[in-house]
């Protein structure tokens, strides 16, 4: 089923797949990672002004990675809010991303947990450093395909 978001980006030749609608009734798109940039600048000036939130997730083990992203066009005068959901999938291998900060500065923090967690790169982001995670840890921890170390290093414990 195609909403109107995706009946627009059809009708002005942009490349994407409708994934449906979630349990809220918020339209799903997937967008390929490498016209992922053109199309959250064109989703900005169309009027989707807010990042909600930026969050990833790992598929399956040995799969793929998605990048999830929740925006919402206000207006003035509008009482609901229009809201959309992009997942971006890339593969494991090599997981790699254009940066969304340039156009939503609220990506920030949220891409940076993304890369500490998943280790999705996020090309051209200014600050592409781990948030949470110590600079020397090594693998990501969230990957279903993780190892967690067999030792836990508690520092200042009393």
């Amino acid at each position: 089923m195609q909403g109107r978001l995706s009946a627009w980006l059809v009708k002005h030749g942009l490349v994407h797949r409708s994934l449906g609608f979630d349990y809220q009734g918020i339209e799903t798109l997937q967008i390929k990672p490498e016209d992922w940039h053109s199309i959250a600048v064109i989703l900005y000036v169309y009027g989707y002004n807010y990042l909600r939130f930026q969050c990833a997730y790992d598929v399956a083990p040995g799969g793929l990675l998605a990048s999830v992203y929740h925006l919402t066009r206000i207006e003035y005068g509008i009482d609901q809010p229009e809201e959309i959901c992009i997942k971006v999938f890339v593969p494991r291998k090599n997981p790699r991303i254009p940066s969304i900060f340039w156009v939503w500065k609220s990506a920030d923090f949220q891409e940076r947990e993304s890369y500490d967690m998943l280790g999705i790169s996020y090309d051209n982001h200014p600050r592409l450093k781990r948030i949470l995670m110590p600079e020397s840890w090594i693998g990501w921890p969230l990957r279903k395909d993780y190892i967690a170390p067999n030792f836990y290093e508690i520092q200042d414990a009393h």
